[in-house]
């Protein structure tokens, strides 16, 4: 299945994307496509239903993030080695762990705005987990009964506030307004098939920045939710966002950092693909 929240900042309703590609409401059968929602009982209630029965979703409305503010957006740093390299450090022995504020997602399509007095805005494509089952502790033999699914997800960086003024930590330049972007839709895994063979890409005013696969992760996904889930409580409807491929502005030389007016493109195989446009910041965003 795909699913979608559409319609208006804080408005969207539940979707499904049925086999033309059209949008379906699901307004009458879920709340919401989050939290309990994506536990595998509702996934499968939602599975049972013809979507041609459903009521069709008309025009084109905007689409919010695939998942609604998830509980905790986690985030892993620097889990393929090329892009390792591109940023002048080492493969990590282990995952590195940080997290992403809740309230920077954003839907697939919304304007990223780059932070008051920021001139180091960055992009990284990247493959997004989110949990259906929670846990802890959880076996990595048994990690993939805990996915609900997956998306893209635009990990939004401003590299001053994380690299010159982390304090040893990076979430203050993986928060800001805005630098969660998700979706355009969650893929459920049955639908995706083999999560570690995907193809990523992202441009920037139309020029391919990033290119990667799936393939070449430090970590893969199911080890990722078991070494998380050592570490915390994971509940339906977090987020776990896994490392992007090399082609960062950060690794270029002069970085060519985002600017206002910029568009950014990216995508993954079998998950869609998004669109935004960089603004920038103004009183009273």
């Amino acid at each position: 299945m795909k699913l979608v929240r559409y319609g208006k900042p804080g408005k969207e309703k539940p979707g499904l994307i049925d086999m033309d590609g059209r949008i379906r409401d699901l307004s009458e059968v879920v709340g919401d496509i989050g939290g309990e929602t994506l536990s595998p009982k509702s996934l499968r209630k939602i599975a049972r239903l013809r979507p041609g029965n459903l009521p069709l979703v008309r025009g084109k409305p905007r689409l919010g993030s695939c998942v609604s503010r998830p509980g905790n957006f986690i985030a892993i740093g620097l889990n393929y080695a090329d892009h390792a390299a591109e940023a002048g450090a080492k493969i990590p022995a282990e995952p590195i762990v940080f997290m992403k504020a809740t309230n920077c997602v954003v839907g697939p399509n919304d304007d990223i705005v780059i932070p008051k007095g920021s001139t180091k805005t960055d992009w990284e494509v990247e493959l997004a987990i989110v949990i259906g089952t929670g846990g802890s502790h959880i076996a990595e033999r048994n990690a993939l009964e805990h996915v609900a699914g997956f998306c893209v997800c635009n990990d939004v960086s401003e590299r001053e506030y994380q690299v010159e003024r982390s304090g040893g930590q990076w979430d203050k330049g993986k928060g800001c307004p805005t630098f969660g972007p998700l979706g355009p839709w969650l893929v459920t895994p049955d639908e995706l098939g083999n999560v570690q063979k995907l193809d990523l890409w992202l441009d920037v005013n139309g020029v391919r920045q990033q290119t990667g696969n799936t393939s070449t992760m430090i970590f893969g996904v199911k080890h990722l939710v078991s070494y998380v889930s050592r570490f915390m409580k994971l509940e339906p409807g977090d987020v776990i966002t896994t490392g992007t491929p090399p082609g960062v502005a950060l690794g270029r030389k002069p970085p060519n950092y985002l600017r206002a007016g910029d568009t950014i493109s990216c995508g993954i195989d079998g998950l869609g693909a998004q669109a935004s446009r960089v603004i920038a910041w103004k009183k009273g965003m």
